[in-house]
């Protein structure tokens, strides 16, 4: 079966971009991931935190730079999850949580930013990019990349972050004895021999250009430390010296985790030049039900939450903002749309009368979709309905294609229709149109958009039928195999410009299921048609792979967009809501993030309100 991933286990920055390519499936079930690798035997010979027993306690130092924001104080976050374990690099380590505390004490080569969605530096100077000469492109065909790590950038101990770093990380990856060997990002795209190793430097080739070459470095682990330790073991319920604002001090399972302050952290505030973090600790419990993580919310016994966008649960939420919460429900990074099977038989099994080979009739249900009353409907219309799929990567680079071609109008659709009939030679008062719909029949939105479909069909004159089935059958058996007619489901997407490359893999005509990512089978050998269209996307997606140049992709990904909209290989429907809730008049600086970094991505800058003055 096709990897199903849920909201609630989102994976840890740099492993979520690589994955753009997984099936979001129904429901908010945690993945479990009990894979175990060997390492080696040595004990480690430093600790930075171990599991105790001690409750956390409140921090009241306070103390405020001239007009500044004021230092002391902690604040309390809540989430549903507790972390299986503190390393991101092994078994578990892929779960949300790992992710949300990982920002207090983790670093590496990016911060995904909450304001813009694109990805700022952390310890290096600068992204490396064609455009400012970190990435090379050379005679030979191979890439080299360059890093510039911060000068002031140390560990938590005082050990400075340096081109050893990375080399131990690169060496944990290949190290085909650990998990991290199973890592996504190209690390074996790395020549070995062309690594260049400094105090503040790492420079290495890589066998071809590839934008993936982002998705590196996402997690740096402290050679001086952990080398010679066990890797797997030794690191789990112990997190390694922090590069972070803050470090693992206590770790109370089934209560609660807590960060505080690491002196030596390096980075300043934005805004006004103060060193970071404001806060002395923060303190992550661990509430699973949500009705009990929205009462400790509500009774402000916990200041932050990131609880499962529900609409009940926004709805609670939003009437405590007259209370001085600060409440955002965003689009996330869990996308669906709306979908047609282009398999020449398999679709047939579905409806043996499919006209999903038809541009009259695909471009008949982009028109007929009424997709502002789908998202008031299922998400209260607290997000926008997609214009375009790249509206939930990187939203400037949306052409808003679907809204500009298709805008609601079931009078065109309709009409549309007719001229189908019509061309078909066939009389469609007697014999109409049909369509049938499948999707998962465990999934309470997407049971109501079925509903929904029903009258918005039914104005354009075609004859529509719900088939829904239970997801481990629909993304077992029926989507991987074409066996569908019109059909939803939705992605996970990954934020950066490598993760929006990653995406068109899934309309690749050269990569058919079910051992491949086309589930459309949209041009594939497989497919009712191939034409013009389907050759120049084949091209555009290997294009992509192996171009760096930011302005080249962005014209590339303009061309797909305009190639997939044209021929309606699928309708962008909405993004499912990420909700992050504050006491505002409490906590500063809170600002949440819906990607994979989660509502913790500047948690540094967090400080308390309460202490100003």
């Amino acid at each position: 079966m096709k990897h199903l991933w849920r909201r609630r286990s989102l994976t840890w920055l740099g492993l979520l971009l690589a994955f753009a390519l997984v099936v979001a499936a129904c429901g908010d079930d945690d993945a479990a991931d009990t894979t175990a690798a060997p390492g080696t035997t040595e004990a480690p010979t430093t600790t930075e935190a171990a599991t105790t027993t001690a409750a956390p306690e409140s921090t009241t130092t306070t103390e405020a730079a001239p007009e500044g924001k004021p230092y002391g104080g902690e604040v309390i976050v809540a989430d549903a999850q507790e972390p299986p374990t503190l390393n991101p690099k092994v078994p578990g380590g892929t779960n949300f949580i790992v992710a949300v505390i990982g920002q207090g004490h983790l670093v590496g080569v990016q911060n995904l930013n909450g304001n813009t969605l694109e990805f700022d530096p952390d310890v290096v100077e600068e992204l490396p990019t064609t455009e400012n000469g970190g990435v090379v492109i050379n005679d030979d065909g191979t890439m080299t990349v360059s890093y510039t790590i911060k000068d002031e950038a140390v560990w938590a101990d005082g050990t400075p972050i340096s081109g050893d770093d990375f080399l131990f990380t690169w060496e944990l990856h290949m190290d085909p004895d650990l998990p991290t060997s199973k890592s996504a990002p190209p690390y074996d795209k790395i020549l070995g021999d062309s690594i260049e190793v400094g105090d503040k430097t790492f420079v290495f080739t890589m066998d071809s250009p590839t934008v993936q070459y982002e998705l590196l470095f996402d997690s740096i682990v402290p050679a001086h430390q952990v080398r010679g330790t066990d890797f797997v073991n030794d690191w789990n319920d112990t997190a390694w010296v922090a590069g972070g604002a803050f470090m693992v001090d206590t770790w109370q399972k089934g209560e609660f985790l807590k960060l505080v302050r690491n002196d030596n952290y390096w980075g300043t505030d934005p805004e006004t030049g103060q060193q970071l973090p404001y806060l002395d600790s923060v303190v992550f419990r661990f509430i699973p039900e949500t009705t009990s993580l929205l009462n400790a919310f509500a009774a402000r016994e916990v200041h932050v939450i990131n609880p499962d966008p529900a609409p009940n649960v926004i709805e609670r939420l939003q009437g405590l903002v007259s209370e001085g919460a600060q409440v955002e429900a965003l689009a996330g990074t869990i996308w669906e749309h709306l979908l047609f099977s282009f398999h020449a038989e398999a679709r047939l099994e579905r409806n043996p009368d499919s006209s999903t080979d038809q541009l009259k009739f695909r471009q008949a249900v982009a028109h007929l979709l009424d997709k502002d009353l789908i998202v008031d409907e299922i998400l209260l219309g607290q997000v926008e309905p997609l214009t375009s799929y790249v509206d939930v990567f990187i939203p400037r680079l949306s052409t808003n294609a679907w809204d500009e071609k298709y805008p609601y109008n079931p009078e065109g659709a309709a009409a549309l229709i007719d001229e189908l009939c019509a061309d078909l030679g066939r009389d469609c008062d007697a014999n109409p149109i049909t369509a049938v719909f499948t999707t998962t029949s465990n999934n309470e939105a997407r049971v109501t958009l079925s509903e929904l479909f029903v009258d918005m069909f039914a104005a354009a004159g075609i004859d529509y039928t719900a088939d829904l089935e239970d997801s481990s059958l629909f993304f077992g058996e029926s989507a991987p195999n074409g066996v569908m007619d019109v059909a939803e489901w939705a992605w996970l997407s990954s934020p950066g410009i490598a993760g929006l490359v990653s995406i068109h893999d899934v309309w690749d005509p050269e990569n058919p299921g079910p051992g491949g990512d086309n589930w459309y089978y949209w041009g594939t050998e497989f497919a009712a048609y191939q034409n013009d269209a389907t050759a120049r996307f084949a091209a555009l997606r290997d294009e992509m792979n192996a171009t760096v140049d930011p302005a080249e992709l962005e014209a590339l990904i303009a061309e797909a967009q305009d190639i997939l909209s044209d021929e309606v290989v699928f309708v962008p429907l909405y993004a499912r809501l990420s909700v992050g809730a504050a006491w505002g008049d409490t906590v500063g600086g809170f600002k949440h993030n819906p990607t994979s970094a989660g509502m913790t991505w500047n948690i540094g800058e967090w400080y308390r309100v309460d202490l100003m003055g």
